[in-house]
């Protein structure tokens, strides 16, 4: 079974991409951009929306298709996740829902962080890491 997904791939001002801190399987404990599964009838852009202002108290602008990656989930579920580039448009950087921190990194910073699997190699090959 296939489950849609979307993940958000945000920068500030000083180029910093922010990262949450899963605090829920999967991946509980690992950082990763912030994002969730779709839900019925809902577009990407909608989705990307509502999981980021659920995960990180932010409302974004939502830009272009950055890539799409298959992840194994359980039971033999495959993610299919659709990261997108987007902008923040108001809102402030917290914690929430299943986030257990969030943060702004700079690619040194990401380097040292446990990521999700795949995560680093995925924004590397589509070249959207800070700078």
């Amino acid at each position: 079974m296939r489950v849609n997904c979307v993940g958000a791939i945000i920068f500030d001002a000083s180029d910093r991409l922010l990262l949450i801190k899963r605090g829920h399987p999967p991946g509980m404990g690992l950082w990763s951009i912030p994002g969730g599964r779709l839900e019925p009838g809902e577009t990407d852009a909608a989705a990307l929306r509502r999981e980021v202002l659920e995960e990180t108290g932010l409302r974004v602008e939502v830009g272009r298709l950055a890539g799409t990656v298959d992840r194994p989930g359980p039971g033999g579920v495959t993610y299919e996740i659709r990261d997108y580039l987007a902008s923040v448009a108001g809102g402030v950087a917290a914690a929430g829902d299943d986030a257990a921190d969030v943060r702004w990194c700079t690619a040194d910073e990401l380097a040292r962080l446990p990521l999700s699997e795949g995560l680093l190699e995925s924004l590397t090959d589509w070249d959207v890491l800070p700078r």
